[in-house]
């Protein structure tokens, strides 16, 4: 394809910024000078194009967050049904006994807590 030649001034400062933009980008000034005309010349096809990589990256979103969701719902079910069960096979504490189990199971409470905190912390590290 046979290129033409122009030859144009600008500013210092516009100067500056087409050259940190092309070092920036790994682009050459050229090529920052053409795209600009030819989103000057065919705004549509810019906007079509920005707009396709827009909803490209929604698109990604929503799988995202839909898988995201899943999860939580398959956590938040997984949850409801080991209460259920540990509520329905739990043995009545004897009054005598109350006291101790209280205590025991904010012992384990706390623990459970503890561990939770931990394991958190730990993946927030690795992410």
């Amino acid at each position: 394809m046979k290129r033409n030649r122009i030859n144009i001034r600008v500013g210092d400062g516009l100067w500056d910024q087409l050259a940190a933009a092309a070092s920036a980008h790994g682009s050459s000034k050229t090529a920052i000078i053409e795209m600009a005309l030819h989103h000057y010349f065919d705004p549509d096809e810019f906007v079509e194009r920005v707009d396709g990589q827009l909803l490209s990256r929604m698109d990604r979103f929503d799988t995202r967050q839909a898988r995201m969701e899943a999860e939580i719902r398959l956590c938040a079910e997984t949850l409801g049904q080991y209460v259920l069960y540990w509520l329905t096979r739990m043995e009545p504490v004897p009054e005598a006994e109350r006291e101790a189990m209280h205590a025991l199971g904010r012992r384990r409470y706390d623990l459970f807590v503890e561990q939770v905190a931990q394991r958190m912390v730990h993946r927030s590290r690795l992410d």
